[in-house]
């Protein structure tokens, strides 16, 4: 159990003060009070992470903790209700909405990095995932360096497409990269033959994979092509805004909503790693 790990694993050290009062006059919890209203970016493909569900309804493991998120802002506001507004988009969209005012949070399956908080900040982290690479059942491609005079296919605009071209620069590896505008294009590409790999989060080539036509016929390669650290983006520089969404997520570490959250949308892959497991520890320190 996540709790257990949890409550086995942190010090019982008192911290005083009370919940600080979240400044509402101005910044994006200010336009969200006046509004009465939170636009949310989300991404409509990235099964189990952030999906467009039954009735076109937002769906998965960010989302659920997104509406956590929400929850928590809603009452900082002073109670008030909001009315949520969901925004899907690809990643390099949802950034730009997030970095131009038009979604005040982005709930998906986006990785952390130095350059896009250029543009935006984030929260702490939701999730980590490595890339890595779906085959076809039998494929020579066991690693890297299998790529070699193949083609793969990527995401465009995602850090796994960056790493991708860096990995293969940097080993002299003369694989030819196709980017495709959606996971379910480059699973297509992969299926037909067109390509011999499609490279991206590993728990999302899962998803891709168990929906498949014929999922006995996919493999995913052992090799992590990297590390992907998930988090919310969040608009830059404000830090009452960003406060109540760490908030929401520091109770949910700390309570027994991961538990059922991570057993309903990535339970059947197992525990959480310890890297994992790791993470909801160190971002669940009380506030």
């Amino acid at each position: 159990m996540i709790k257990t790990l949890l409550a086995a694993l942190i010090v019982a050290t008192a911290l005083a003060g009370g919940t600080a009062t979240a400044q509402t006059g101005s910044g994006t919890l200010g336009k969200i009070k006046s509004a009465k209203a939170i636009n949310v970016a989300y991404s409509p493909d990235s099964w189990p992470f952030s999906f467009s569900g039954p009735n076109n309804e937002p769906a998965g493991y960010s989302i659920d903790l997104c509406k956590r998120v929400i929850a928590q802002i809603a009452h900082a506001v002073g109670g008030t209700k909001l009315k949520v507004n969901w925004i899907a988009g690809s990643v390099s969209e949802r950034l730009q909405m997030v970095a131009k005012g038009r979604a005040d949070l982005e709930c998906a399956n986006t990785t952390q990095t130095q350059t896009r908080l250029a543009n935006v900040d984030f929260s702490n982290l939701i999730f980590i995932d490595g890339g890595g690479l779906l085959v076809k059942a039998g494929s020579p491609v066991n690693q890297l360096t299998d790529l070699a005079g193949k083609r793969v296919a990527v995401l465009k605009g995602t850090t796994t497409e960056i790493r991708l071209n860096d990995l293969l620069r940097l080993g002299q590896i003369s694989a030819t990269v196709v980017t495709v505008a959606d996971a379910n294009a480059g699973l297509v590409m992969l299926e037909e033959g067109s390509v011999d790999a499609y490279a991206g989060d590993k728990v999302k080539l899962v998803g891709l994979a168990v929906q498949a036509k014929e999922p006995a016929k996919l493999a995913l390669v052992a090799e992590d092509l990297s590390i992907e650290p998930y988090a919310m983006a969040l608009p830059r520089n404000d830090s009452a805004f960003r406060l109540e969404v760490n908030r929401a997520l520091t109770q949910v570490y700390m309570g027994g909503d991961i538990e059922q959250i991570f057993a309903q949308w990535l339970g059947k892959l197992g525990r959480p790693t310890g890297l994992l497991a790791a993470m909801f520890l160190l971002n669940s320190i009380p506030n």
